[in-house]
């Protein structure tokens, strides 16, 4: 009984830890896509003069 609970904590820190890196990696990638689009932005804008 003891080891089905102690089983199911290590599972579930495993699922919180995948969870986190997850969240960052799309955290990070909507950043990277955002500043992109600014990037671009600005020189379509610079282009125009």
């Amino acid at each position: 009984m003891e080891k089905a609970k102690l089983g199911n904590k290590v599972k579930a820190e495993l699922e919180d830890q995948t969870s986190l890196k997850n969240a960052i990696a799309s955290v990070l990638l909507t950043g990277f896509f955002l500043i992109a689009a600014w990037v671009g932005i600005y020189f379509l804008f610079f282009q125009s003069f």
